[in-house]
């Protein structure tokens, strides 16, 4: 699944790559779900996500 913000998500690979759209909140856990599919937690730490395909 490609972006659909304008302007487009930085990719995870991108220097910027915390500078996507928060898709999902998680903020009583600590994190956040990213557009490019990064896993953003609160302490600037970061993690590859998995992508899914739409069922």
């Amino acid at each position: 699944m490609t972006c659909q913000h304008s302007p487009v998500c930085p990719d995870q690979s991108d220097a910027d790559a915390t500078a996507a759209v928060i898709v999902a909140d998680h903020c009583e856990q600590g994190w956040y779900r990213l557009c490019n599919g990064l896993i953003l937690f609160e302490d600037g730490g970061c993690l590859t996500a998995p992508h899914y395909a739409a069922a």
